[in-house]
């Protein structure tokens, strides 16, 4: 009988030790379960460029879907400049669409860079795109800001563009011809580009708020019995020289043009005409 009283005793005490180990197997979870909760993402440092360079006016935040919105975004960056290095602000915006195709091509977006300024001496950032040749190598900045102010530096400081700065600053026709002259680009119609953006979008408003005084355009020496014509949308040639009783050839020798291209706002000396129109 005793035996069998402490046998059950013996699977009681049993029982109750299974029980408590059971019980102790629950901490390590609770414990892996805090664990997970209380961990935190460690957030990552902002890259800084130690190269940039201090600007008072900062590129505003907008969206770029034309050329009237790239010229309200960077009109006031370009007479800041113009302030400080004597570059017109109208060439600057000019050039800069062109350049850039009104802030939509690959370079303005993917590198800031509105002047396809080439790495030349660069020891920033660079991006690489064919241009003149495959794959060259292209300037990269932060914020387009530092790209107008690399622009400004890149003419003052280069000895091929100094004749610009012996140029009248609100007389952009002289500035963009010198620009071609001094190889800023390779397109012989580079200057006509530019006299017709800034005419078109009336840039030279941009000069004028900086210098204080109307720009005047400087009036043609014109050949004896002769006058002038600006090219208007839809011009041609060809439409020309029938308005005023010429021949295409006449009309290119007069002008000292090699081809038929011209553009908008472009000056033209024509002979005088008895017609009517």
């Amino acid at each position: 009988m005793n035996k069998i009283v402490l046998i059950v005793l013996a699977c009681m005490i049993f029982s109750c030790g299974s029980k408590k180990a059971v019980t102790k197997k629950k901490d390590p979870r609770k414990t892996n379960t805090e664990r997970v909760v209380i961990q935190k993402e460690t957030p990552k440092s902002p890259e800084i460029n130690t190269n940039e360079k201090e600007s008072g006016v900062n590129v505003p935040k907008t969206t770029i879907s034309s050329t009237e919105d790239y010229i309200a975004t960077f009109s006031a960056i370009a007479q800041e400049e113009m302030r400080l290095y004597g570059i017109p602000a109208s060439i600057t915006i000019a050039q800069g669409i062109l350049e850039s195709s009104s802030g939509k091509g690959r370079l303005s977006v993917e590198a800031n860079n509105h002047f396809g300024i080439k790495c030349h001496d660069w020891t920033g950032d660079r991006i690489y795109h064919d241009d003149d040749a495959s794959q060259e190598c292209f300037r990269k900045y932060v914020d387009a800001k530092y790209s107008y102010r690399d622009h400004s530096l890149f003419l003052t400081t280069r000895p091929r563009y100094s004749k610009l700065f012996d140029l009248k600053k609100n007389d952009y026709e002289a500035w963009a011809k010198e620009l071609k002259a001094a190889g800023y680009a390779t397109d012989r119609k580079y200057p006509d580009k530019l006299i017709s953006l800034i005419e078109r979008y009336e840039l030279h408003k941009l000069d004028e708020a900086v210098i204080g005084y109307k720009y005047e355009k400087p009036v043609a020496s014109n050949r004896t019995g002769a006058t002038t014509y600006t090219v208007v949308k839809g011009d041609t040639l060809y439409s020309i020289s029938r308005k005023y009783n010429m021949t295409v050839k006449e009309l290119q020798d007069m002008n000292g043009l090699s081809d038929n291209a011209i553009s908008i706002g472009q000056e033209l000396v024509v002979k005088p005409s008895s017609k009517n129109f």
